[in-house]
């Protein structure tokens, strides 16, 4: 059996719900073969941060290099990297191994509000990453960051996205909520953009969907599918993971990666019914 595959690059997230945890557990509810190169551990749950302890750049190399020379994937999904020397280190081993179908979710606040990344890292990211992005992922609060503008509109949106991507030559994402456009994202690429409709679901656990909605879109890209319906796809993920529910936590809580997954070994005992 072939298996596309696909290689998350990020946070390890404690209680499970973003970074490394939620990148892998949508990836297999998505099809393909998930590996992981992680670039930091966290301390969180879904009411907040407690601490970062980063990788170092070597040992994020040695990852990286570990999974390129054998499992080559088919997609890779870039997360929270914090720091500007890991950022460096991603960018040069994405160009040394050709890595393609780069999806680059640019992680700086955290759902809780804990910010994620040095102001100095955010231009190494700018300088170092994001021109290897095939598609990038900002919400609305990093589009505001990375173009200095305040988006406030459905037209804010589509200059944010217009600036970022003629920037940094590659498709934007731009992702609705945040109390604007409900739950629309706009798709801008080489001067043309759509806009991909959602349906916003009263749902207050929303921790990981920026992280769940990126990987979902590089699980599709590794199996061959466009972007447009790597994006069509991934968001209907993402609203059935919402719909499902899942209400864990004290905080902003985990989406439900494998509502969509039902068959004998995820029945649970009689004596649990």
């Amino acid at each position: 059996m072939v298996m596309k595959t696909a290689l998350t690059i990020a946070g390890s997230d404690s209680s499970g719900g973003a970074g490394i945890q939620a990148d892998i557990k949508t990836m297999q509810a998505n099809g393909v073969y998930a590996m992981s190169a992680i670039t930091a551990l966290t301390a969180q749950n879904t009411t907040g941060v407690t601490a970062i302890l980063n990788a170092t750049p070597e040992f994020l190399g040695q990852e990286i290099d570990s999974i390129f020379t054998d499992i080559r994937p088919d997609a890779v999904k870039i997360g929270m990297v914090s720091e500007g020397d890991l950022i460096r280190v991603i960018a040069r081993k994405l160009k040394e191994y050709g890595a393609k179908n780069v999806v680059v979710d640019p992680v700086m606040v955290a759902t809780s509000g804990a910010r994620l990344i040095s102001p100095d890292a955010i231009e190494t990211l700018k300088s170092e990453l994001f021109p290897l992005a095939d598609v990038l992922t900002p919400n609305i609060p990093e589009a505001e960051e990375l173009t200095g503008r305040t988006i406030s509109s459905a037209e804010d949106m589509i200059e944010a996205a217009r600036q970022i991507s003629e920037t940094y030559s590659c498709a934007v994402l731009c992702k609705g909520g945040h109390n604007l456009n409900d739950a629309n994202d706009l798709l801008y690429r080489s001067g043309s953009y759509e806009w991909f409709a959602g349906k916003r679901i009263d749902n207050p656990n929303t921790h990981g969907t920026g992280c769940t909605l990126s990987s979902a879109i590089a699980s599709n890209l590794a199996k061959g599918f466009d972007l447009d319906t790597s994006v069509r796809r991934a968001k209907e993920y993402i609203s059935g993971a919402l719909a499902a529910m899942l209400d864990l936590g004290q905080g902003s809580g985990p989406m439900d990666h494998g509502f969509a997954i039902e068959n004998e070994f995820t029945q649970e005992s009689e004596s649990c019914l």
